[in-house]
């Protein structure tokens, strides 16, 4: 089936209404969501699905989104899930978005009008190349954009208004999701997998159009803590050990190789994010990634032979390594279960883009979805330039994110 004349999208019009909400999430907050304001955004998804026709569209109180598109066919098709996050990056500002849709995109360079020192050139943004002619959709200069993952939201809210309105394309069971807190790492901390009761999920959270991704970081956090000597300055000399310098040698010490400002593709790297404490104590707060899981313990093992060597200066002060899990590597899941794979390719396929496989450097809710007992792959949302005011995102990509998407479940209805 083609839908190049049957769809009237509303993708755009959506985008840009929820953009001008401010959803950002609080990486400090100790609540969950992390800000109240997130949930603004999901009372409207709500009301936006039960006018659209979607009977049991509810918030519940962790501020899920939850609905269901019920079965228009005989076949038993398995449930699957469609999900996006509301909440926006902490690392720039998400307040009073001002978006801008550069029509007929003609390869210059785009200027911020809020803060013309705001230029995003194609040279920094590779893909902009093939939107020559489409409709691109930036901020005004002072905020991130915002598609980030509200793109992502604005074409499933599309792709539900288009199963409704066109019943002759066929489908099971089809739920929705949307969370909060994703940008802070705690997107899906009290989802209801079993009220979910999909058998597949898909994240609609990917870059560049036609992008598939089965395939993230695993990835654990590590706060190595020391304990220094404290003395008055006056009287220092031979007894002071500052916790506050220890640290900073141990971050200069580690190999720059493993730095993300020195990796990319399938690297690896260890990233000290947070450095904190006095001269008596201090800790820094690592996040450490690979996409092979054992890596993970040879890079904490870096960690702690820099810390060691640190040390032999400092012979009255100690250290303790600490290593929780975060997340792991979703196609150890995947893998198990290939055809959800196969049909979002061909779903991508069947819109007249061409799929292609790729690997995220980072992670999603996907990622800790497929281990809660939902495989759940990312696909393209057409985000760009992700957490900066340099975001962007054009309307012919999300139209055809929403195009795979209506795809995607009449796949699943084929071939069941």
């Amino acid at each position: 089936m083609s839908f190049n004349s049957s769809l009237n999208f509303t993708v755009t019009e959506r985008f840009l209404r929820y953009v001008t909400i401010d959803t950002q999430s609080d990486p400090s907050s100790v609540s969950f969501p992390s800000t109240e304001k997130q949930k603004d955004l999901s009372r409207l998804l709500v009301e936006e699905l039960l006018a659209i026709g979607i009977k049991d569209a509810h918030l519940d109180k962790y501020g899920y989104v939850y609905a269901t598109i019920p079965s228009n066919t005989h076949k038993q098709v398995p449930v699957i899930c469609f999900c996006s996050h509301v909440d926006t990056s902490p690392d720039c500002s998400g307040e009073n978005v001002k978006p801008i849709v550069h029509k007929n995109y003609r390869g210059q360079d785009v200027i911020l009008p809020d803060d013309p020192t705001q230029i995003i050139k194609q040279a920094d943004h590779p893909d902009l190349k093939n939107q020559l002619g489409n409709d691109v959709i930036t901020a005004s200069g002072t905020t991130l954009l915002g598609a980030d993952n509200k793109a992502g939201v604005a074409e499933i809210m599309d792709a539900c208004f288009q199963l409704v309105n066109h019943p002759e394309i066929k489908h099971g069971d089809i739920r929705i999701l949307f969370t909060p807190d994703e940008e802070v790492g705690h997107g899906v901390d009290h989802v209801d997998i079993a009220k979910l009761g999909a058998y597949a999920g898909y994240t609609i959270d990917g870059e560049s159009a036609g992008n598939m991704e089965n395939e993230t970081f695993s990835a654990d956090g590590a706060r190595l803590s020391i304990q220094g000597v404290s003395t008055h300055p006056g009287f220092a000399k031979g007894k002071m050990e500052s916790a506050i310098k220890i640290a900073g040698e141990i971050i200069a010490a580690l190999p720059a190789e493993l730095s993300p400002e020195q990796t990319d593709e399938m690297e690896g790297f260890i990233h000290p994010v947070n450095i904190s404490g006095h001269v008596e104590a201090a800790s820094i707060d690592f996040i450490i990634r690979d996409f092979e899981e054992e890596k993970l313990n040879h890079h904490a093992a870096v960690i702690r032979k820099t810390a060691d060597e640190v040390l032999k200066r400092f012979p009255a002060s100690t250290y303790t390594l600490a290593v929780s899990q975060q997340y792991r590597n979703m196609k150890n899941v995947l893998n198990e279960h290939p055809q959800i794979v196969a049909y979002a390719m061909e779903a991508i396929n069947r819109t007249g883009l061409t799929a292609k496989l790729c690997s995220i450097r980072g992670g999603t809710d996907g990622s800790r979805l497929s281990f809660m007992g939902l495989p759940c792959p990312n696909i393209f949302a057409g985000e760009h330039a992700f957490h900066s005011k340099q975001e962007w995102v054009s309307v012919q990509d999300m139209q055809k994110a929403v195009e795979t998407i209506l795809h995607l479940c009449m796949i699943w209805e084929e071939k069941s």
